[in-house]
C-alpha cells in the first residue's frame, strides 16, 4: 500500500473485510487484546472476538475502545473521512464532507468530532530542546463592526452589549511553537500571568530561549527561561534572531481556516477545533500514508454523541 491521493485509498481499501485486516494489525499486530480487560487471549468468533477470562467473557470487535464504536458507518468511509480531514491544511467543513462521502451533513459533523477526539494531545509536548520556542496570543471571535448594534459592547456600560444583555469578549488562544518544530494550543479565559505561565511550565523545557512581544502576561518567564521580546507596539518586528513571525504565520493559517471553511465555531468546541490544527501542522512533514497511519495509532478514544452535544 502506497497511495497518495483519496481515489488511491479508496481503491486499496476496496471491501470491510481489507479494511478491519488492516484496522486490527494496525491496533494489535498479531496479539488481539480484550479492550474491557486487557486479556490478550481472547479467540476468534464469526462476528470478532469473545475474551477468554472468565471474569470478563465479554465478545467485542476491532472497533470497541475507539473513535469508530457503535458506528454503522463502513471502514472505507470513516477511512475516507479521516485521510480528507487531515490532508487539507485548513480542514473540510461537514457540509463538504457529506457531499464528497455521500452521508448526512449531522453524520459527517459527528465523524468530525471523533477524528478531532482522536487527534487530542495524548501526552504534552515538549518543546524548546533543540530550538528556540515563540509564544503569542490570538483572539477568535467575530469583529465589533459585524455585529448588530444591540449586540456591541456598551459604550456606557463596557460589560454590558448595547441592550443590556452581557457583553461576550472573543475566546483567547494562547500558541507555542517550536522553530522548524511543533506547535502547542490552548484556548484560555483570560490573559493574565497565572493562565498562562502553567501552560508554559508543562510544554517548554526550563532553561530554553523563549521569544514573545512585550505584553505583561510574559514579565516571569525570565526566572526560569531565557527570555527575549520584541516590542510590536513600537513597530519592531525583527532583532537579529528573536522575533515571532513563525507564530504569526500560524495564526494566519488557524484563522482563515476557521472563518473559510467552519465560519464560526463554539466557544464548547473550540478547543477540538484547536487540537485538528495542531495535529494537522506536527504531521505536516509526513506522507499521506504516514499521516494516515500515525492518527489511526491515536484512534483509541472513544466519543459518544451524547457527550458530543451535552451542555
Amino acid at each position: 500500500m502506497n497511495f497518495k491521493s483519496l481515489p488511491q485509498l479508496l481503491d486499496h481499501f476496496k471491501d470491510e473485510k481489507t479494511c478491519i485486516e488492516y484496522y486490527e494489525q494496525i491496533r494489535w499486530g498479531n496479539n488481539p487484546a480484550c479492550p474491557h480487560c486487557g486479556s490478550l487471549n481472547p479467540y476468534k468468533t464469526t462476528r470478532g472476538y469473545k475474551c477468554s477470562d472468565s471474569d470478563c467473557y465479554k465478545k467485542f470487535t476491532v472497533k470497541v475502545g475507539t473513535i469508530f464504536e457503535n458506528s454503522k458507518i463502513s471502514f472505507r468511509i470513516w477511512f475516507g473521512a479521516i485521510y480528507l480531514a487531515t490532508s487539507h491544511k485548513k480542514g473540510i467543513s461537514s457540509v463538504q464532507l457529506a457531499l464528497d462521502l455521500g452521508i448526512t451533513q449531522k453524520t459527517a459533523w459527528f465523524v468530525l468530532h471523533r477524528i478531532r477526539e482522536m487527534l487530542k494531545e495524548k501526552a504534552p509536548q515538549m518543546l524548546g530542546e533543540k530550538n528556540m520556542v515563540e509564544i503569542d496570543e490570538a483572539y477568535i471571535g467575530g469583529k465589533e463592526g459585524n455585529k448588530h448594534t444591540s449586540k456591541r459592547r456598551s459604550d456606557v456600560y463596557p460589560h454590558l452589549n448595547n441592550d443590556g444583555t452581557p457583553y461576550k469578549p472573543k475566546n483567547m488562544v494562547v500558541g507555542l511553537i517550536e522553530r522548524d518544530g511543533k506547535v502547542v494550543l490552548r484556548h484560555v479565559p483570560r490573559a493574565v500571568n497565572y493562565e498562562i505561565q502553567p501552560i508554559i511550565d508543562v510544554h517548554v523545557k526550563h532553561g530554553a530561549e523563549i521569544h514573545t512581544d512585550e505584553s505583561h502576561i510574559y514579565r516571569n518567564l525570565n526566572l526560569t527561561y531565557t527570555h527575549e521580546t520584541v516590542v510590536h507596539s513600537a513597530r519592531q518586528y525583527v532583532v537579529g534572531n528573536v522575533h515571532t513571525n513563525t507564530i504569526e504565520n500560524f495564526w494566519s493559517v488557524l484563522k482563515r481556516g476557521l472563518h473559510g471553511i467552519y465560519h464560526q465555531v463554539s466557544d464548547k468546541h473550540l478547543e477540538r477545533y484547536l487540537d485538528e490544527y495542531a495535529g494537522r501542522f506536527n504531521t505536516r512533514n509526513l506522507s499521506s500514508q504516514e499521516r494516515f497511519e500515525n492518527f489511526l495509532f491515536q484512534s483509541e478514544s472513544y466519543l459518544s454523541y451524547k457527550k458530543l452535544i451535552e451542555k
